[in-house]
């Protein structure tokens, strides 16, 4: 149900942020590295689903992989107005400051975890592949 979806857009943000902080010193490097861009992924997947509850899983799946790929792509162009926009501690949440061929592994990783959240959370009109 679409209700489910706030709360756990919420908690996803708060382990991303979490991830970042330094209440995350204590755990192992790899998770510390690569958790923020995972669940940020995981936020978009999300986000789509609340946006177009409709959707397809393999259709909102796509379309978030899409998404953050196009974001992460977006950090190789360096125009004034949008480095500006990248400084801003919300821009470089949301837009990132520069391009990481690792995050489009941590992209894909969060989509597929967010996918498989999706397909196990209760519905009153099942969404499946073949919608």
């Amino acid at each position: 149900m679409r209700w489910v979806l706030p709360p756990l857009m919420l908690l996803v943000v708060a382990l991303g942020l979490g991830s970042r902080s330094a209440l995350a010193a204590p755990l192992p490097r790899v998770l510390t590295a690569y958790a923020g861009d995972t669940l940020w992924a995981s936020l978009v997947y999300l986000g789509l689903v609340f946006l177009m509850p409709r959707v397809p899983v393999h259709l909102a799946a796509a379309g978030a992989l899409g998404l953050s790929f196009l974001v992460e792509f977006s950090q190789l162009w360096h125009p004034p107005w949008l480095d500006a926009l990248r400084a801003s501690r919300l821009g470089a949440l949301v837009l990132g400051r520069g391009f990481l061929a690792s995050d489009l592994l941590c992209y894909a990783v969060g989509v597929a975890l967010a996918a498989t959240v999706d397909t196990r959370l209760p519905r009153r009109e099942p969404r499946n592949s073949r919608s």
